[in-house]
């Protein structure tokens, strides 16, 4: 059996049996794997309290093709992130990404959307509240490009025509996966008009770029957009169950 040592940020965290713990990770070199973490919950266990949730580190791992649950050897705990448990925005925020690398990734290296995940957490834990869901916002919509599914912005969705110009609102339309230019969008559905500034924002947090956080007013809509456009084209019937929180179902 191969031992594999590997960058890796914690997931999911559950206590099995009485003494042990089964994680799911995010790694850079072998996509998402779920373990078990035998004897973790013991005070002298070498991967007890580096396995928090959000945690990044080295894992060392007993890999087996055949197996759905491989064995952990340690994890060298690198940052914890214990500022993503201390507020509830950080945490409802960090979660939400979480559940979506999850769902996303499968066991094959993906090295930008880990990347990106490093990149958001670390954000979301240091960023003020004010602007943890735009953060958050940033790192999805990232994700999404580095997943080889990002919507079409500057060209028709449909016909390929260039969009513009920038300071005008555009048409967006989930099942065509983007914009629509005048004459493609009278055919292709109600869709949505999608604000200069949202357009803006989406085009810079798809590429990388810094972006000033958008008006609190607008980030519930930039919620709501994304949500729909994973759900026309990746999730289907099996919603995202942390995003009905962070998209506004608990009070604030």
């Amino acid at each position: 059996m191969a031992i594999l040592s590997t960058d890796a940020i914690v997931l999911q965290v559950r206590d099995y049996l009485e003494s042990s713990r089964i994680v799911r990770l995010v790694t850079r070199e072998a996509g998402v794997l779920s373990a078990i973490a035998k004897g973790a919950r013991r005070t002298r266990a070498r991967t007890g309290s580096a396995l928090d949730l959000f945690a990044e580190g080295v894992a060392h791992l007993y890999v087996k093709p055949s197996r759905d649950l491989q064995t952990m050897a340690g994890f060298d705990s690198g940052r914890g992130r214990p500022e993503l448990g201390e507020q509830l925005e950080r945490f409802v925020a960090a979660s939400a990404v979480g559940e979506f690398t999850l769902r996303l990734l499968h066991e094959e290296p993906n090295v930008p959307a880990y990347e990106t995940l490093v990149h958001t957490l670390d954000a979301l834990a240091t960023r003020p509240l004010a602007e943890v869901d735009a953060a958050a916002l940033a790192g999805l919509w990232r994700m999404v490009e580095t997943l080889g599914f990002a919507p079409a912005l500057d060209v028709c969705a449909n016909c390929h025509t260039p969009i513009g110009p920038a300071d005008e609102p555009v048409r967006f339309v989930m099942r065509t996966g983007g914009t629509l230019c005048p004459r493609c969008a009278r055919d292709g559905g109600a869709g949505r008009a999608l604000p200069a500034a949202a357009r803006a924002s989406i085009g810079g947090w798809l590429a990388g770029d810094h972006v000033d956080p958008p008006p609190a007013e607008s980030i519930r809509a930039h919620q709501r957009l994304l949500r729909e456009f994973l759900t026309e084209h990746v999730l289907g019937d099996r919603p995202l169950r942390s995003w009905t929180v962070w998209e506004g179902g608990w009070p604030r």
